[in-house]
């Protein structure tokens, strides 16, 4: 039989308070999920049992319980590190936008190409893509405009097939 461990609760909130905030926090998934356990743990379950019925494992129950301890409600609050640094600053992503802003189509090789001589820096294409989405830019394949075709090439065509 396993040995738990009773590591004490620090009460920062009083039961109806926490309750309150579970009410609050329906839309927040991952800190809903957190005050439940919290919640669980002032009902007197264990770490382990409260762990189950938030749906993680003890080493993430323990790890809420430390953070809750520590800070309290802020605590709880995801910390998200923000990942690798992009290579181009803001300043140079700005110009970006604005040198693509400047021609209608760009295909993602075009876009990578021009990243590589303006900046000298290697992006792939769907790093490229990335970045477009952040700027809330698209690409678009430019497509070839035969320069024979008549101006009113499109009543032409409606006057052959149906005329």
């Amino acid at each position: 039989m396993s040995r738990v461990s009773r590591i004490e609760v620090k009460r920062h909130l009083q039961a109806s308070e926490l309750r309150r905030l579970i009410r609050e926090e329906q839309k927040r998934g991952k800190i809903i999920q957190r005050l439940i356990f919290i919640n669980d743990l002032y009902d007197e379950k264990s770490v382990p049992e409260a762990a189950k019925h938030a749906g993680v494992v003890k080493t993430i129950a323990y790890e809420w319980l430390r953070r809750w301890n520590e800070s309290g409600y802020e605590g709880l609050i995801p910390r998200y590190a923000g990942g690798k640094p992009s290579k181009l600053s803001t300043d140079q992503k700005s110009e970006l936008k604005s040198l693509l802003e400047a021609k209608d189509l760009w295909s993602l090789r075009e876009i990578e190409d021009l990243i590589r001589e303006r900046f000298q820096v290697q992006y792939s294409e769907r790093q490229v893509r990335r970045m477009l989405k952040g700027m809330k830019m698209k690409h678009a394949k430019p497509y070839q405009v035969d320069y024979r075709k008549p101006n009113d090439a499109r009543e032409k065509l409606k006057k052959t097939r149906f005329g």
